[in-house]
Protein backbone atom coordinates (compact mmCIF):
# COMPACT_ATOMS: atom_id res chain seq x y z
CA UNK A 1 0.00 0.00 0.00
CA UNK A 2 1.05 3.40 -0.65
CA UNK A 3 -0.21 6.30 1.61
CA UNK A 4 -1.35 9.15 -0.38
CA UNK A 5 0.87 12.72 -0.24
CA UNK A 6 -2.31 14.01 1.62
CA UNK A 7 -1.35 11.77 4.33
CA UNK A 8 1.96 12.28 3.68
CA UNK A 9 1.64 16.20 4.09
CA UNK A 10 -0.79 15.78 6.92
CA UNK A 11 1.73 13.67 8.87
CA UNK A 12 4.08 16.34 7.89
CA UNK A 13 2.25 18.98 9.12
CA UNK A 14 1.40 17.27 12.67
CA UNK A 15 4.89 16.91 12.98
CA UNK A 16 5.39 20.29 12.88
CA UNK A 17 2.87 21.53 14.67
CA UNK A 18 3.86 18.83 17.83
CA UNK A 19 7.77 20.59 17.32
CA UNK A 20 5.52 24.43 17.57
CA UNK A 21 6.42 24.64 21.20
CA UNK A 22 5.71 28.95 20.99
CA UNK A 23 3.25 30.56 19.67
CA UNK A 24 1.02 29.91 16.10
CA UNK A 25 2.81 27.89 13.13
CA UNK A 26 1.43 29.54 10.04
CA UNK A 27 1.12 27.63 6.58
CA UNK A 28 3.23 29.56 4.61
CA UNK A 29 5.87 28.66 7.69
CA UNK A 30 4.73 25.20 7.19
CA UNK A 31 4.69 25.25 3.58
CA UNK A 32 8.38 26.50 3.54
CA UNK A 33 9.87 24.30 6.05
CA UNK A 34 9.08 21.43 4.18
CA UNK A 35 8.76 22.88 0.64
CA UNK A 36 5.18 22.42 -0.36
CA UNK A 37 2.59 24.20 -2.25
CA UNK A 38 0.48 26.02 0.09
CA UNK A 39 -2.40 25.56 -1.46
CA UNK A 40 -1.56 21.79 -1.04
CA UNK A 41 -1.38 22.73 2.44
CA UNK A 42 -4.37 24.50 2.92
CA UNK A 43 -6.36 21.51 2.06
CA UNK A 44 -4.22 19.50 4.80
CA UNK A 45 -5.06 22.05 7.57
CA UNK A 46 -8.80 22.23 6.61
CA UNK A 47 -9.09 18.73 6.85
CA UNK A 48 -7.33 18.55 10.32
CA UNK A 49 -9.31 21.36 11.68
CA UNK A 50 -12.45 19.55 10.80
CA UNK A 51 -11.70 16.26 12.01
CA UNK A 52 -10.94 18.24 15.67
CA UNK A 53 -6.92 17.25 15.49
CA UNK A 54 -6.00 20.64 14.28
CA UNK A 55 -7.13 24.52 16.07
CA UNK A 56 -7.36 27.61 13.23
CA UNK A 57 -7.46 31.19 14.91
CA UNK A 58 -7.85 33.38 12.56
CA UNK A 59 -7.31 37.36 12.40
CA UNK A 60 -4.21 39.22 12.51
CA UNK A 61 -1.93 37.03 14.11
CA UNK A 62 -3.50 34.05 13.74
CA UNK A 63 -2.59 30.66 12.75
CA UNK A 64 -2.78 27.12 13.98
CA UNK A 65 -1.94 24.96 16.46
CA UNK A 66 -3.06 21.26 17.72
CA UNK A 67 -6.66 20.90 19.07
CA UNK A 68 -5.28 17.61 21.20
CA UNK A 69 -1.58 16.84 23.05
CA UNK A 70 0.62 14.94 20.58
CA UNK A 71 0.27 11.47 23.30
CA UNK A 72 -3.04 11.79 22.15
CA UNK A 73 -3.08 11.86 18.74
CA UNK A 74 -3.11 8.46 17.46
CA UNK A 75 -1.36 7.97 13.95
CA UNK A 76 -3.64 5.24 12.60
CA UNK A 77 -6.71 7.57 13.54
CA UNK A 78 -5.00 10.06 11.14
CA UNK A 79 -3.77 7.98 8.73
CA UNK A 80 -7.45 6.35 8.50
CA UNK A 81 -8.93 9.84 8.45
CA UNK A 82 -6.58 11.06 5.60
CA UNK A 83 -6.92 7.69 3.31
CA UNK A 84 -10.90 7.68 3.80
CA UNK A 85 -11.57 9.05 0.12
CA UNK A 86 -8.56 6.73 -1.59
CA UNK A 87 -9.86 3.71 -3.36
CA UNK A 88 -6.58 1.52 -3.31
CA UNK A 89 -8.74 -0.68 -6.06
CA UNK A 90 -12.02 -0.15 -8.12
CA UNK A 91 -14.10 -2.65 -6.30
CA UNK A 92 -14.05 0.07 -2.60
CA UNK A 93 -14.86 2.98 -5.26
CA UNK A 94 -18.30 4.92 -5.47
CA UNK A 95 -17.99 3.96 -9.02
CA UNK A 96 -16.87 0.43 -9.25
CA UNK A 97 -17.96 -1.39 -12.48
CA UNK A 98 -15.85 -4.58 -11.65
CA UNK A 99 -18.48 -7.55 -12.90
CA UNK A 100 -17.07 -9.72 -10.27
CA UNK A 101 -17.28 -7.79 -6.67
CA UNK A 102 -19.81 -9.32 -5.78
CA UNK A 103 -18.18 -12.93 -5.60
CA UNK A 104 -14.76 -11.85 -5.38
CA UNK A 105 -12.54 -12.49 -1.56
CA UNK A 106 -10.33 -9.62 -2.46
CA UNK A 107 -12.13 -6.74 -0.78
CA UNK A 108 -12.75 -8.57 2.18
CA UNK A 109 -8.89 -9.88 2.19
CA UNK A 110 -7.58 -6.17 1.96
CA UNK A 111 -10.21 -4.94 4.19
CA UNK A 112 -8.41 -7.76 6.78
CA UNK A 113 -5.14 -5.93 5.86
CA UNK A 114 -5.82 -2.13 5.90
CA UNK A 115 -7.46 -2.59 9.27
CA UNK A 116 -4.29 -4.51 10.69
CA UNK A 117 -2.36 -1.57 9.09
CA UNK A 118 -4.07 0.59 10.89
CA UNK A 119 -4.53 -1.34 13.98
CA UNK A 120 -0.31 -1.03 14.20
CA UNK A 121 -0.10 2.36 13.48
CA UNK A 122 -2.99 3.38 16.31
CA UNK A 123 0.10 1.79 18.96
CA UNK A 124 1.62 4.98 17.70
CA UNK A 125 0.92 9.07 18.73
CA UNK A 126 2.01 12.07 17.46
CA UNK A 127 4.25 12.38 20.61
CA UNK A 128 6.02 8.92 19.45
CA UNK A 129 7.11 10.69 15.92
CA UNK A 130 8.72 13.30 17.53
CA UNK A 131 10.43 11.50 20.43
CA UNK A 132 13.38 13.21 19.71
CA UNK A 133 13.17 16.45 18.40
CA UNK A 134 16.17 18.47 18.47
CA UNK A 135 17.52 17.16 14.55
CA UNK A 136 13.91 17.34 13.73
CA UNK A 137 13.52 21.17 14.88
CA UNK A 138 17.01 21.75 13.62
CA UNK A 139 16.38 20.60 9.96
CA UNK A 140 12.86 22.66 10.13
CA UNK A 141 14.15 25.68 11.62
CA UNK A 142 10.82 25.59 14.38
CA UNK A 143 10.54 25.55 18.27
Amino acid sequence: MQLTSFTDYTLRVLMYLALQTKGLATIKGIADAYNISESHLMKVVHHLAKSGVVESIRGKGGGIRLALPPAEIRIGRVVRAAESDAAIVECFSDSNRCCITRCCKLPSILEEAFDALYDSLDQYTLADLVEHPRPLTRILQVG
